[in-house]
């Protein structure tokens, strides 16, 4: 039996898309929704709130606690910009590899730029980065439909069509990749942890990459929510669900990060885990077998080595390149670069790297704006011709997500 367990070194593994939770303050938060799925919580521990930021003289130097250094690099994005706090946070901060403490403070950033640039949600995007498993995007978009009244799916729908449609936004994909992911973590929130309505608004958007981009975050944000409330679209007794009961047009995303809960459910235990996903819906299990390699990333602190082995686990069962791809993926989105995950595809067995370098260029196109800047990327990464045609067919293709071939 295989188990990772949890340290506060090796983070939780929905960090690598939405933050772990740890208790920073105590709100009462009420979410009406006239459907049986109503939710109610009060008095719940939040992670820091986009909008709510307030500057004050705490000074980083002076902290030795989480809630001073969150407050401490929020002052830094208020008064001299995000990129200042987000400088102080790759310097300092990330490479203790304390993933949950880092999250949590560039939340504390995204939120404090979203105060400086009033409210506008486009500025703030294009002045963040991806640090510390992208906290700084969720921190400025989770929040932003709580104030909407209303729970009708057209009306949603109309608020949610022009949040991340920004020019400035849309230049670079994986701005634009970010903003429709919290955007689905905003719709839960909003709607008192409806699934269902939350896809139903995510299928109203305008485009496929849009509707994708935005479910998964709705996935994410169902599995591990922002304010600490059971989901009622998990189940105990069925770790797959809800991913064996959407809409087939929505299973991809909730595949892709179904371990996240599957893991829990059955005390990480990554063998029993394998043959879950082994035993997963016709033509899901490579889906399911890239989120098994997304938490192998996210449980091991990204160190290549410990992936491969955690990814040799699924060998038996036809998966160990689905979960490669999966850990490559995570890899570079977190970096937003390809070379720590080009590291992964290397050491893997010469019959997955191909399918590595693609992956990573799946993910590496979203970065730069340019067919030339991201053939250029490709290129830094490898010499071997076959690897870099991989690379280059990944950033080629227009997607936000990675997707199997």
């Amino acid at each position: 039996m295989h188990r990772v367990p949890l340290t506060r070194r090796t983070g939780v593994v929905s960090l690598l898309v939405a933050g772990a939770l740890v208790p920073v303050a105590v709100a009462v938060a009420a979410f009406a929704h006239n459907g049986e799925d109503t939710a109610t919580t009060a008095a719940l521990p939040l992670h820091p709130v986009a909008g709510n930021f307030k500057p004050d003289d705490t000074r980083f130097e002076d902290c030795a606690e989480q809630t001073c250094y969150e407050q401490a690099l929020g002052n830094v994005a208020y008064y001299e910009g995000p990129k200042a706090a987000m400088a102080v946070v790759d310097k300092t901060v990330a490479p203790e590899g304390d993933a949950q403490s880092c999250h949590r403070i560039v939340h504390a950033i995204g939120a404090a730029s979203l105060a400086r640039y009033k409210g506008n949600v486009a500025r703030t995007f294009a002045e963040g980065s991806a640090s510390c498993f992208s906290g700084y995007y969720h921190g400025v978009l989770e929040r932003s439909l709580v104030g909407v009244r209303g729970y009708e799916p057209e009306a949603l729908g109309r608020v949610a069509r022009g949040l991340c449609d920004d020019t400035e936004l849309r230049t670079v994909r994986w701005l634009g990749y970010q903003c429709l992911h919290g955007l689905g973590h905003g719709l839960m929130i909003t709607s008192g942890y409806s699934l269902p309505l939350s896809l139903d608004v995510c299928n109203r958007l305008s485009a496929e990459w849009d509707r994708t981009s935005c479910k998964g975050g709705a996935f994410m944000e169902n599995i591990s929510t922002s304010y600490g409330v059971a989901s009622r679209w998990v189940r105990e007794d069925d770790p797959v669900y809800p991913c064996n009961w959407v809409d087939e047009r929505d299973k991809v995303k909730c595949y892709e990060i179904v371990t996240s809960r599957i893991l829990r459910v059955v005390g990480w235990d990554w063998d029993e885990t394998a043959g879950i996903c082994a035993a997963a819906e016709k033509g899901w299990v490579s889906a399911c077998f890239r989120s098994f390699g997304r938490d192998a990333a996210g449980t091991t602190g990204l160190e290549p080595v410990k992936i491969l082995e955690l990814c040799a686990i699924a060998r038996a069962h036809g998966g160990e390149a689905s979960c490669i791809t999966g850990a490559a993926v995570a890899m570079t989105g977190n970096f937003t670069s390809g070379e720590q995950a080009s590291v992964l595809c290397d050491m893997a067995a010469s019959e997955f790297r191909e399918r590595c370098y693609f992956a990573v260029g799946s993910i590496m196109g979203g970065f730069k704006a340019t067919p030339a800047e991201r053939v250029a990327d490709c290129r830094s990464l490898s010499a071997v011709e076959r690897y870099l045609a991989q690379c280059i067919r990944g950033v080629s293709r227009n997607l936000p997500a990675f997707v199997d071939q």
